[in-house]
């Protein structure tokens, strides 16, 4: 697990808001009392973040039972996240807007790419209080591991 600049395990996430595919507000401390997995990725209509954004989605159920919820962030604009939803068949899982200010909840977070304009690929998980439990940085061609996050979940 990977430690970013302002991001330590411990330490309380950095709170935002911002919007989801549909146009509505998530704000993070509104989910305080549930775990967040804040799953990274860094473009829409890309393989690999489909296939995140997918096995995040086929996952929502255990998430639930595991009083967790988990979003995916990128850069792309509303209609844009609305539109790659829609083509993935992405019912229950958030897609959230990190477009204007540009990148901003991922510069927050320490994993924003300033030469590539987006966001690394990671997963970061946050307790019921909002505290980083875990931070995981992947390199752009990897797929997350969800395993190890719903492990995690379980033993905690």
């Amino acid at each position: 697990m990977a430690e970013k600049a302002g991001i330590k395990l411990g330490s309380t996430a950095p709170d935002f808001t911002l919007k989801d595919h549909s146009g509505a507000d998530f704000g993070l401390s509104e989910a305080r009392g549930k775990r967040v997995i804040l799953s990274f990725h860094p473009l829409a209509w890309t393989g690999v973040c489909a296939d995140q954004m997918q096995a995040l989605e086929k996952n929502t159920g255990v998430f639930e039972s595991l009083n967790t919820v988990a979003v995916g962030i990128s850069i792309d604009s509303v209609p844009s996240k609305k539109a790659w939803a829609e083509s993935l068949g992405i019912e229950k899982l958030r897609l959230l807007s990190d477009f204007w200010p540009h990148g901003y909840v991922a510069q927050r977070y320490g994993i924003f790419r300033d030469k590539d304009g987006f966001s690394q690929r990671a997963n970061i998980v946050l307790d019921e209080q909002g505290k980083v439990i875990f931070f995981k940085v992947y390199e752009i061609s990897q797929l997350p591991d969800l395993d190890e996050i719903i492990k995690l979940l379980r033993e905690r």
